[in-house]
């Protein structure tokens, strides 16, 4: 079973790291950066007695490489770029960067050092907050905008109805598969529920009133019943399958691998947003994950390579030294012309993208609390 200290990226610069594998990742960022954009104006718009004097900034799962700043440097650049416009003396505005503690923050360091020397006046301060997003990483009150991208897909735990009972995630019998699968996804359903609620509860008591929060998760459209019933590492646990019937990786240690994502559809996002009652959508958008990327340039190797940067620390962990023999597996799975694009397109996952607004009834709540406490 995957543990948080195994929940990080490739780490370093090398050719299998993530920093060198990311660029989905960054395709995915970009797609964040009108709804970011539109979440400054409204912040430097919502005082009505004066211009914000400051404004601290966060990425919840910031990871590592090139992509660790991508987010916060948006949000600086339309704080810049609206101050400009308006002729305003820019804010002080604090930049900090959250991940688990074993992610690599070596590189984000020093990438935080160059963006604090840029020639852009608004950064003032800036900082790392190593920690679980499922736990409290600020004090009250005091953030003005979180971002997120491609990070809360990972849930603080496999769900225990699974593990507790001995109940396969996955299965080299495609009968059994196909039978125990509804149950296993619900599994997961139910832990993501659990996990993103406490998530909302959490940052909606770390943001100022009308505070802001940008993320975007992979999931799958509500409509799509192909994506219904797989789950999001689906291709990644068909490797893992061949793998384990060939005989590479022991078939007891593959019954009993989980892997701690799930993507939900963008109803269940939306329910869930709206049961916890924090925050108000201001927009939600669902892209295609394959939009606008050129299907010629997703050959098997790099795909393989894409998986192994982003699961590696895990199937280490629990298989073994097996990495190298993965990318062979997935090459050799995907050598046929066109069975990668079959793949990938037999289990569709979207993007879900959601500009939330913390609700001002949320501090009338917490302070009633408080008083008949």
């Amino acid at each position: 079973m995957a543990s948080k200290q195994m929940v990080h990226m490739n780490q370093g610069q090398g050719e299998t790291s993530y920093a060198s594998n990311s660029g989905i990742q960054n395709a995915l960022q970009n797609r964040l950066k009108p709804l970011i954009e539109a979440a400054i104006v409204e912040l430097c718009s919502s005082t009505n007695t004066s211009f914000p004097e400051k404004m601290l900034i966060a990425d919840l799962g910031c990871s590592s490489g090139p992509n660790a700043l991508a987010l916060v440097s948006v949000a600086i650049e339309a704080i810049h770029s609206h101050c400009l416009q308006l002729q305003q003396p820019p804010p002080e505005v604090c930049v900090l960067l959250n991940d688990l503690p074993d992610n690599d923050f070596n590189t984000v360091v020093k990438s935080l050092v160059m963006l604090r020397q840029s020639n852009k006046p608004a950064v003032v301060t800036v900082g790392i907050t190593p920690g679980s997003f499922y736990e409290r990483l600020f004090t009250s009150g005091s953030m003005h905008l979180f971002c997120s991208s491609n990070s809360l897909n990972w849930l603080s735990k496999v769900p225990e109805d699974l593990t507790r009972n001995w109940i396969r995630a996955y299965d080299i019998d495609e009968h059994a598969r196909s039978e125990r699968l509804p149950m296993v996804l619900e599994a997961y359903a139910q832990q993501f529920r659990k996990d993103f609620t406490l998530f909302l509860e959490l940052r909606a008591k770390e943001l100022v009133p009308g505070g802001r929060m940008v993320v975007s998760l992979a999931g799958r459209r509500s409509d799509d019943r192909a994506s219904k019933f797989s789950h999001v590492w689906e291709v990644f646990a068909q490797i893992l399958s061949v793998m384990a019937s060939e005989g590479v990786i022991d078939k007891a240690k593959y019954d009993s691998f989980y892997v701690p994502v799930y993507g939900p559809s963008d109803e269940e996002l939306r329910e869930i947003i709206q049961a916890e009652g924090s925050f108000s959508i201001t927009e939600m958008r669902v892209h295609d994950f394959t939009r606008g990327r050129d299907n010629a340039l997703i050959t098997a190797s790099w795909y393989a390579n894409q998986m192994r940067a982003a699961f590696e620390p895990i199937v280490v962990h629990h298989f073994g030294d097996v990495m190298d023999e993965f990318v062979r597996t997935a090459e050799r799975r995907w050598s046929v012309e066109g069975s990668l694009q079959d793949e990938v397109t037999r289990y569709p996952r979207a993007q879900l993208v959601a500009s939330l607004t913390k609700n001002s009834l949320f501090k009338i709540s917490s302070d009633l609390s408080l008083f008949l406490g």
